[in-house]
């Protein structure tokens, strides 16, 4: 029985083969007009760039006052309504008067008796002055009547001031706010009994406006930021802060940093830094808590490079790829610290005049061949090769 296949295999043989080196001829040749790749890179140099510093921190009342009474007895009227605006003096409380009432009245009639007195023993003393000097009594007698009558003015004087003392106790039958402000709820009622040593405050008053805002920074921070000071890296800059509240949004009034703690917290190992800040609308209320930001320092040879051209390593480090002038791309380590806008500022690892790669970063290493163009120029992107009309293959 005759077969025909081997005769088929000879005849199609020497067309795959053509169809193969046809294919592999065109490749080679799409390969060979290849270039190096196009990246974007910007000149830096080095300029004056704040350094913002970002802690976190708490409201605190500009003035905080415990209403407290000064005496004993019962509340017999409250005068203020919780949460509202009182003002320093105005009456709150009032304690039961009756018994400083009648202390004044008692301390009144001591201070009468004490005056007849003295008055008593002043008139006789000025008797027995003259018939002394006469020597028709004997001097002694005249000695013991102006000691007496000493006694007895040293006796109103006592009198007086216990009265004052009265006047005072009966005073503070009402009870007074310290200071202006806003005051809470009121922790006794009417009918409580109250004295003067208590524990318990009757109500708490906090002025509000301005406030302060309490921060807490690391004390190496604040060592690291002394010592850039002193060496000179660094340059002091303004105490002008904004915090942003809770819900994320922006607090619109700024306020300046008015001192720093002089001792270190053993517990935290932080520093507190006060910030006095505006609150006219009553905004920001005591125990808030807040994100403050300031510029702390300025560092006056820094670099500002686009996010985007920054790297990291596996271990963290930071690096960027530099187009040098002979079309290579360099790897360089760099040390950035916080952000300013959509820049990284670089403090150390780059040099006035570098090119820095910022577009077509992938792929890249270093030593690699490249094609720096300034990053403003519009560079090939995938969606622009997806776009363009692909070629058509023959034979294949």
């Amino acid at each position: 029985m005759l077969t025909y296949r081997p005769v088929i295999h000879l005849i199609l043989l020497p067309a795959m083969l053509s169809m193969v080196t046809a294919c592999a001829g065109g490749d080679e040749g799409g390969k060979g007009k290849k270039g190096p790749p196009e990246v974007g890179y910007v000149v830096v140099q080095p300029q004056s760039v704040p350094v913002q510093t970002e802690l976190g921190g708490r409201v605190v009342a500009f003035a905080t006052s415990e209403v407290r009474p000064q005496i004993t007895g019962v509340i017999r009227q409250r005068y203020f309504t919780e949460g509202s605006y009182v003002r320093a003096g105005q009456p709150l409380f009032e304690i039961d008067p009756s018994l400083y009432r009648a202390a004044v009245n008692q301390a009144s009639a001591d201070l009468s008796s004490a005056q007849a007195s003295a008055n008593a023993a002043t008139a006789k003393a000025n008797r027995y002055r003259p018939l002394a000097e006469m020597e028709a009594i004997a001097k002694q007698d005249y000695t013991d009547a102006n000691a007496q009558a000493q006694v007895a003015r040293a006796a109103v004087a006592q009198r007086r001031a216990a009265l004052e003392t009265a006047n005072i106790n009966l005073r503070f039958t009402t009870v007074p706010a310290p200071i202006s402000g806003r005051i809470g709820r009121s922790l006794f009622t009417k009918g409580a009994l109250v004295n003067a040593g208590q524990a318990d405050p009757l109500a708490v008053i906090q002025s509000a406006d301005p406030v302060y805002v309490d921060m807490q920074q690391s004390s190496a921070d604040l060592t690291r930021l002394r010592r850039s000071f002193a060496s000179g890296g660094l340059a002091s800059s303004g105490t002008s802060v904004r915090i942003k509240l809770e819900d994320g949004s922006d607090y619109g009034p700024t306020g300046r940093v008015e001192f720093s703690e002089v001792t270190v917290d053993q517990a935290t190992g932080s520093v507190t830094l006060r910030a006095r800040f505006p609150n006219p609308e009553g905004l920001l209320l005591p125990g808030m808590f807040v994100t403050a930001f300031f510029d702390q320092a300025i560092n006056p040879n820094a670099f500002l490079i686009p996010q985007a051209a920054l790297q990291r390593d596996f271990d963290g480090s930071a690096f960027v790829y530099l187009a040098s002038k002979d079309g290579k791309a360099l790897r360089r380590k760099i040390v950035a610290q916080g952000t300013s806008g959509a820049n990284w500022i670089v403090t150390s690892g780059l040099n006035a005049g570098d090119r820095v790669i910022t577009q077509g970063t992938n792929g890249l290493t270093h030593g690699v061949a490249v094609k720096p163009v300034p990053a403003s120029t519009p560079q090939k992107t995938d969606a622009s090769a997806k776009n363009a009309k692909p070629a058509v293959k023959t034979g294949g």
